[in-house]
C-alpha cells in the first residue's frame, strides 16, 4: 500500500479528490448547489515532532501549533453539505493566499452563486472579482477595526429603524440594513469597486454590533443575516471530522501519506452526507457517525466466508447451514467456531 501511495503527490490526491467530486458524482446526482461556504481548519500534529513534512509551526494567542492547514468549499444541500472542492497546505499559510486560486478558477461557482466567508478573507479586490468575473454575491462579516463596520453601526444606531432577529435563540439581538457602503471601503482601483450593502446587528445585551456585508444590493436585514447564519455548518463539519472520522489521526509524517489519509477522510464524509440527504437517510438528518453506527440495524442476510490457505468461498448463511448439515462429524467440529461467531 506504501508504495502505491508513493507513487503520487499531495498535490494529486488533491487533485483526484476535486475532479472525482464535480466532475463524476455531483453530475451523476445531479447536484449543484447555489450556496457555497468557504473556511479554512487547522490539521495539528506533534509540535515536538519535526519529521511532519512540509509542516509548520505558528502560535495563535501565545500557544505554539504544528500543523497544516485545510480549505474547504462546502456546498449547502436541502439537509447537510457537501465538500466540493479542497486545498491542502502548510499551517502558516494565510486563509486567503491558500484559497485564492480556488476562488477564482473553481468550476462550482455558477452565475448568481453565494459563496459565505468569514473575516479571514477579507478582501476588496476579491470581493470585487467574485461580483464582477465570477458574477456571484459574498456575504462576509466585517471586522471592528475597518471604516465600513464603524460607519455602517454609527449610521444604523442614528437611523434607529431596528428589527426582530429572525433567529428565535437571538432574541436579545435586532437588525437593521445599511445601505451604499462601497465608498467607505475601497480598493486601490475605487473606480473598480463594486456597491455593498450590510446587516447590522445589536446585541442589546452586551450593547455590541456586529456587521454582515454582501454585494447583493436587493437583499433585506433579514435575508442577509438568514443567509449569513448557515456559516456555522461548516465549523460542524470540521468538527465531526476531528472527532468521529479521525481526520488528524495520521499513521506517517511523510506528507503524501497525510494528503492521502485527509482525502480519504474527505471522502467517506462525503459519502455519509449525501447519504443522509437521499430519501433512505434522510431518517439520519442531523445525527454525527456515532449516533447513527449506535442505532443502525443491519437488514441485509448474513453471509459466512471460509477460507483455507489461499482459497476461500463465500456462502450465504443459509446455504452454509446446508452445507454444514451434509458435512461429516469431524467436519462440523471444525466448522464449529465459525458458527459460533455469527
Amino acid at each position: 500500500m506504501r508504495k502505491l501511495l508513493a507513487k503520487y503527490s499531495s498535490g494529486e490526491w488533491i487533485s483526484f479528490y476535486n475532479d472525482y467530486v464535480q466532475e463524476h458524482l455531483m453530475k451523476e446526482l445531479d447536484v449543484q448547489p447555489c450556496i457555497h461556504i468557504l473556511d479554512c481548519t487547522k490539521v495539528l500534529v506533534n509540535l515536538d515532532n519535526e519529521n511532519y513534512e512540509n509542516s509548520s509551526v505558528v502560535k495563535i494567542d501565545g500557544e505554539a501549533m504544528r500543523g497544516y492547514k485545510l480549505g474547504v468549499l462546502r456546498g449547502v444541500l436541502d439537509d447537510s453539505g457537501i465538500v466540493e472542492e479542497a486545498v491542502f497546505g502548510t499551517l502558516k499559510t494565510h486563509d486567503m493566499a491558500q484559497c485564492r486560486e480556488m476562488l477564482k478558477s473553481t468550476s462550482c461557482f455558477h452565475e448568481n452563486d453565494i459563496p459565505i466567508n468569514d473575516r479571514g478573507f477579507l478582501s476588496r479586490e476579491m470581493m470585487n472579482f467574485l461580483k464582477t468575473v465570477r458574477r456571484v454575491d459574498t456575504y462576509i462579516p466585517a471586522r471592528e477595526n475597518m471604516s465600513i463596520y464603524q460607519d455602517a453601526v454609527k449610521l444604523a444606531a442614528t437611523s434607529g429603524k431596528w428589527q426582530k432577529h429572525p433567529n428565535r435563540k437571538r432574541k436579545d439581538q435586532e437588525i437593521q440594513l445599511v445601505t451604499h457602503l462601497g465608498p467607505l471601503w475601497e480598493s486601490d482601483e475605487p473606480q473598480k469597486d463594486v456597491p455593498v450593502n450590510a446587516c447590522v446587528v445589536h446585541d442589546k445585551k452586551t450593547d455590541r454590533y456586529f456587521v454582515f456585508m454582501t454585494t447583493d444590493t436587493s437583499k433585506t436585514a433579514r435575508q442577509i443575516i438568514n443567509t449569513y447564519e448557515l456559516r456555522p455548518e461548516i465549523e460542524e463539519d470540521f468538527r465531526q471530522m476531528k472527532d468521529f472520522w479521525k481526520l488528524e489521526d495520521f499513521k506517517s509524517t511523510k506528507y503524501n501519506y497525510i494528503t492521502y489519509h485527509i482525502v480519504m477522510t474527505l471522502v467517506g464524509y462525503l459519502y455519509f452526507q449525501v447519504y443522509k440527504n437521499l430519501d433512505e437517510g434522510k431518517k439520519h438528518s442531523g445525527k454525527s457517525l456515532p449516533v447513527v453506527v449506535k442505532n443502525y440495524k443491519e437488514t441485509r442476510p448474513k453471509s459466512v466466508i471460509i477460507y483455507v490457505g489461499q482459497y476461500f468461498g463465500i456462502f450465504p448463511f443459509l446455504e452454509f447451514l446446508q452445507l454444514y448439515a451434509e458435512c461429516t462429524l469431524e467436519v462440523r467440529r471444525l466448522l464449529d467456531p465459525i458458527l459460533a461467531k455469527v
